[in-house]
């Protein structure tokens, strides 16, 4: 039997379920432990006809124009876990394991195929167009993990979200189907859920599955079904009771709490796989407010607090949550691959660290530490809803620093 894809979730919350017009989209990123996430911001760009782009294992065509993205990346690899796009996109991927086996020959990551998606797309569909013209021209395949020793290959499944809409789409090497969602809470996590409610697919889908003799055409067609390998497309999603239970409030703070809840399995802290990072989205329906992005940039966001980032031009950068770039003598470029592993750790990680041992070994201090972090957050939380809910315009100047501020906060609290 195939690797156990990491177990991360994945979720969306529209109005009437979610509070004030708001879209809420969450993922908690579950990867090997001791794996870094860096959260990093690339401006929008214009780029020469002809030119490429060289993606984590291989090099494609570039775009005439990208726009500006936030990402939040394990920091050996191009793409992306989850990230935003300047337009309000949002895009998360989960690793899955169909009966299809999933291709170890180097091509687009799902990783690659969130960034691209994102750099391309300025509404959800537009990203889900992108996505899956690149899995026809490129298909994906190659190593999920910074490991020399062996290859972890999956499929790969996404969601998709906008101020108005979100997609979940699910892929079994170049094949896949796609639902539109428009209302009531959704999870996603690394088992396939599409089952008969399928709005776009692959127009060789249903050829192909009957030429593999994986479906004969008698019954409704089931993605699912067709093709898990076993019975693991049962319904997968703790952490959408909990959402359910909400009401009509899903907040920021709502979906925070429930990244954060390692009780539901939601939040991983298991022998192989940690949640490195967690991303919480806000995205108003109505276009005049801006979306609202909060990162982890740390693993366990239990132990973490979510700062928020809004996009403006000129946004200040912030290398304190960048990982150090090795350029040509990353062993994750050279060939053959990960011959050994770099130290990858940021600043904010390693205050982070440092912190971790403290709750460990120094409780007292330790709780007195996570009390004075989660109230940061919360002003945080605070100011973001007081832009969310005045009607001036916001001042662009009034964000520029915003997450950069956040950050060079919590990194004084460590110290």
């Amino acid at each position: 039997r195939m690797a156990a894809a990491p177990p991360s979730y994945c979720f969306v919350a529209f109005p009437p379920c979610s509070k004030d017009g708001l879209v809420v989209f969450g993922k908690n990123s579950a990867r090997p432990r001791d794996e870094v996430q860096e959260v990093v911001y690339f401006a929008a760009a214009t780029h020469d006809p002809g030119s490429k782009v060289e993606c984590t294992y291989i090099e494609i065509e570039q775009v005439p124009k990208t726009h500006a993205v936030v990402l939040s990346r394990p920091s050996w690899l191009w793409g992306a876990e989850m990230g935003a796009n300047e337009h309000g996109v949002c895009v998360a991927n989960e690793a899955v394991v169909t009966r299809e086996p999933a291709s170890e020959s180097e091509a687009l990551l799902g990783m690659d195929l969130v960034r691209l998606g994102l750099e391309r797309g300025a509404t959800a569909r537009e990203s889900l167009d992108v996505i899956v013209a690149l899995l026809e021209e490129h298909g994906q395949g190659g190593n999920y993990y910074e490991d020399g020793s062996s290859c972890h290959a999956f499929q790969s499944a996404f969601l998709i979200v906008d101020r108005n809409e979100a997609w979940i789409l699910e892929t079994s090497g170049k094949y896949w189907a796609a639902e539109k969602i428009t209302e009531g809470v959704k999870c996603i996590c690394n088992q396939l859920s599409l089952t008969t409610k399928i709005d776009a697919e692959h127009p060789e889908l249903r050829n192909y599955v009957k030429s593999q003799g994986w479906w004969n055409g008698d019954t409704d067609f089931n993605f699912s079904e067709v093709f898990s390998l076993a019975d693991d497309h049962l319904a997968c999603c703790s952490g959408r009771e909990s959402l359910e239970k909400q009401g009509g409030d899903v907040s920021a703070q709502t979906m925070i709490g429930v990244l954060r809840d390692k009780d539901s399995g939601v939040c991983v802290d298991s022998e192989s796989f940690l949640t490195t990072a967690s991303i919480v989205s806000v995205l108003p329906q109505d276009p005049s407010f801006p979306c609202v992005h909060y990162f982890t940039g740390t693993p366990d966001p239990s132990r973490s607090i979510f700062k928020p980032f809004i996009f403006v031009d000129d946004v200040k950068l912030v290398p304190k949550v960048q990982s150090p770039s090795y350029g040509d003598d990353d062993p994750a470029k050279k060939i053959p691959r990960f011959q050994e592993k770099p130290d990858r750790r940021h600043e904010l990680y390693k205050a982070h660290e440092w912190a971790r041992s403290l709750l460990e070994s120094d409780q007292d201090k330790g709780q007195k530490l996570m009390r004075i972090m989660l109230e940061l957050e919360k002003q945080g939380l605070e100011a973001m809803e007081d832009i969310l809910t005045r009607t001036e315009i916001l001042d662009p100047a009034e964000v520029v620093d915003l997450f950069y501020d956040c950050v060079d906060t919590e990194l004084k609290f460590f110290k």
